[in-house]
């Protein structure tokens, strides 16, 4: 019975100590131990005990004294970003990123490596080695964000990189030393989108677009996978079809992929992450049938989407920003179509602004910690 209890306190503390911890993040600079002892009604002794510990964790600081209100000044506490590193690794079709994020969302170190179908697994290995071992004494958390579904730990299928029932979080957390998660790659712009967000309630909708397409879901900020970890897989369902259909690489005709992916609008010269100038010189030379004819399957998905989801907003990602207002005029007067006799309900459809490593971090420091950044701390983050 003893051992109930104590393990009963423990559980308690690490919820406070939790609890604590997330104030200091919503508050970095301003929060106070007193303000922790008021927002969660614990006594002035355990907030100075939990901060107390926070501090010797390395993820609290002291900064400085707050406003004076008349009796002794407090001591303003922040999020300690002078140690824990948290390593992100975005895999793409033809390229890698690590990136390393100290715990106040500043970023301190980004790497970035080409590869071929032959070197790909080797250059990936190697550039997560050489940064993990550089800054070893310092990784809290690493998580992978790559094309395909994934269970968190295994990569269940990418036919971008050709792998399957890839065992790769305990491949990678084996080379580090600390827990890795895995995250699709829509998944983690999703969270992205929500980490920055001023407004996260509601069902909202995720597209994502580059040499594949796919989609995620969020409710209320959080995540809504399923099952099998295979939400938003769309890019291969059929919308066109007759003459207008082309084959697409699945082994099909229509998918949404065929032509609605980058690669069907802008040609094979489309790699992710490409330079901003060779970008923009394929959407101009892009055959604007083409464009429409994406735009135009695009819409029809949204619509299809929307009618079951009922998506308080609908966020596109991925390069096509770069495709112009044109581009989404289209998608979104598209998007209003509706079965003849039916009445639409007007879906605002926007452009993801954040991506790179903002999602798979705050997936990382949530797995580990149990918190998450508030909107802006990540995107106003500069390299130091």
């Amino acid at each position: 019975m003893l051992d109930v209890d104590l393990d009963g306190q423990a559980l308690v503390r690490r919820l406070n100590v939790r609890r604590a911890l997330q104030l200091v993040f919503d508050g970095s600079g301003r929060e106070t131990r007193a303000g922790i002892a008021r927002a969660t009604g614990l006594t002035a002794a355990t907030a100075s005990s939990l901060v107390a510990e926070l501090i010797t964790r390395r993820l609290v600081v002291e900064v400085g004294p707050a406003a004076s209100t008349g009796g002794k000044r407090a001591t303003t506490l922040a999020v300690d970003g002078s140690h824990h590193l948290l390593l992100v690794t975005v895999i793409r079709f033809s390229d890698v990123q690590v990136t390393l994020v100290a715990l106040d969302g500043a970023v301190v170190h980004d790497e970035r490596e080409s590869f071929t179908p032959v070197d790909r697994d080797e250059r990936i290995r190697g550039l997560i080695s050489r940064v993990g071992r550089r800054y070893s004494s310092r990784l809290l958390a690493a998580a992978v964000q790559l094309p395909g579904a994934t269970d968190g730990q295994r990569v269940l299928q990418s036919v971008q990189l050709g792998w399957v029932d890839v065992p790769l979080a305990a491949q990678i957390a084996d080379e580090l030393g600390v827990p890795t998660l895995l995250v699709n790659d829509v998944d983690a712009e999703a969270v992205a989108e929500m980490t920055v967000a001023a407004d996260t309630s509601g069902r909202r909708l995720f597209v994502h677009l580059g040499i594949g397409i796919g989609a995620a879901i969020t409710l209320d900020g959080e995540l809504a996978p399923g099952p099998s970890a295979r939400v938003g897989e769309i890019g291969h369902v059929p919308v066109v079809f007759g003459d207008d259909a082309h084959d697409c690489e699945c082994g099909r005709r229509g998918c949404l992929e065929s032509a609605a992916s980058m690669t069907a609008m802008l040609g094979d010269g489309f790699v992710e992450g490409m330079d901003a100038a060779a970008f923009d010189a394929l959407v101009a030379a892009a055959d604007p049938e083409r464009l429409t004819a994406g735009a135009v399957a695009l819409g029809r998905v949204i619509t299809m989407l929307a009618a079951m989801l009922d998506p308080a907003e609908v966020v596109i990602g991925g390069a096509i920003a770069g495709l112009g207002e044109g581009f989404f005029a289209q998608v979104r007067a598209q998007a209003g179509v509706a079965p003849t006799g039916a009445v639409t309900v007007p879906v605002r459809v926007a452009t993801s602004g954040v991506g790179g490593h903002v999602g798979a971090a705050q997936l990382a420091l949530g797995s580990v910690l149990g918190v998450r950044w508030c909107a802006g701390q990540l995107r106003a983050s500069e390299p130091r």
